[in-house]
């Protein structure tokens, strides 16, 4: 269907599901666009513009042209501007032309999948730019929709940021419910450890758990809810041993604070949860 490809997101099933979901197959009266069949005539043709009402950091076009093309194999697309670039309101970002019908069928699809991924990475890049000059680097969340992580962590990355875990697969991550049951910070740690499993990342609510969890072999602290100066005192006392993040209530007026108390990661878990969609549009004209 296209050359554009992430690790583990199969295009083709999310645009054939997506375009399902929305025709209503399988239902009573479903597998249609009841609307343009009735009014639209089967060999009209369109061309047609997308653009931003937004200044946005762009993500998504690529996918936006497989629902077109899924339903108008032959329609021509140009994409006209990249992955990630930061783009004015007012900004033309697709051309289109081709079979009217499938237009209007796949456009919601479309500009659903434009206008959600390109607010998270328009948020994303505000993040970045709120660390200014520090070392931090942005870090996002397990917390996105179900079956769109694979879509938005993209995202995050084409906004600038990087990846936490894809899962609960990659690394352990052992927070207050874990060690809850483990009777320990420490505890917690050697049972990952002796598990077999390399990268643990531990959280820590106070200062008085980072010994324990570091002498147990933790490979990461996540430092948990600490405002800039327990940070400060936090990574001054795990001097460099191993990588430290911090997460909890970070918001883009205090994020330049929090990454410069010397964290090497800020995590943030609205930039895939709370991200406002994107004004995007798609304005259609009549061939012939």
């Amino acid at each position: 269907m296209s050359s554009f490809s992430i690790p583990g997101f199969d295009l083709e099933a999310f645009v054939t599901a997506t375009l399902a979901e929305d025709l209503g197959d399988g239902l009573p009266g479903g597998g249609l666009d009841v609307t343009s069949e009735s009014v639209i005539p089967a060999d009209a043709r369109f061309t047609g513009v997308m653009d931003s009402r937004d200044a946005i950091t762009v993500c998504g076009l690529p996918i936006a042209a497989a629902f077109f093309r899924a339903l108008d194999p032959a329609m021509v697309i140009d994409i006209l501007v990249e992955e990630g670039a930061r783009v004015p309101a007012g900004s033309d970002l697709m051309r289109l032309e081709g079979n009217a019908r499938a237009m209007l069928t796949a456009e919601r699809s479309a500009l659903n999948t434009v206008q959600h991924l390109s607010g998270v990475a328009t948020l994303t890049r505000q993040y970045v730019d709120a660390m200014g000059g520090t070392k931090a680097r942005l870090l996002d969340t397990r917390k996105t929709i179900p079956g769109l992580r694979h879509l938005e962590k993209y995202a995050v990355r084409t906004g600038g940021g990087s990846n936490h875990r894809m899962g609960l697969w990659d690394a352990a991550m052992i927070k207050d419910n874990h060690v809850l049951v483990a009777g320990g910070v420490g505890e917690a740690v050697r049972r990952a450890l002796s598990a077999g499993v390399k990268d643990v990342i531990c959280e820590v609510d106070h200062i008085e758990q980072i010994e324990p969890a570091l002498a147990a072999g933790a490979t990461r602290l996540l430092l948990d809810n600490m405002g800039p100066d327990m940070l400060r005192e936090a990574v001054a006392l795990v001097a460099g041993r191993v990588p430290c993040e911090a997460s909890g209530g970070v918001r883009l007026d205090t994020i330049c604070a929090i990454a410069a108390s010397g964290v090497d990661y800020v995590s943030v878990g609205r930039l895939t949860q709370s991200a406002p969609a994107a004004d995007i549009g798609l304005d259609f004209t009549p061939i012939g």
